[in-house]
């Protein structure tokens, strides 16, 4: 088990690191999804289903996170940025992931180098 595992907030099956990955996942299926729409000339039924996909998962991921917020496995702001800009694209949702877990693991390199001095 890696050190950031071990060290990660979680909920029962609710890490970090799990939502980072299906807000990526989200991501992929809306690109799809916008793919189809404006360049494929909307092909049915996988506009709806990719349409279906991204709704379904933007609600889903919109309460997980604002539970998640509570229970501090996030930050208020990016569940922010996953609940209200994610209805507008998830990539709002997905970069404010990457950028909590590298000023995370920045802050656990400043924390190593302070206990080695």
């Amino acid at each position: 088990m890696s050190t950031r595992a071990a060290s990660e907030p979680s909920a029962g099956q609710i890490t970090f690191g799990r939502l980072k990955w299906v807000s990526f996942t989200h991501s992929c299926i809306y690109t799809a999804l916008l793919v189809c729409a404006f360049v494929a000339s909307k092909p049915e039924p996988l506009t709806f289903v990719l349409g279906l996909g991204h709704g379904l998962l933007w609600i889903g991921m919109s309460l997980t996170c604002i539970v998640c917020a509570r229970l501090r496995i996030v930050s208020l702001r990016l569940a922010v940025a996953v609940a209200v800009l994610g209805g507008i694209g998830p990539f709002f949702g997905s970069y404010e992931f990457v950028r909590e877990q590298r000023s995370h693991s920045a802050g656990e390199a400043k924390a190593d180098a302070v206990k080695t001095v």
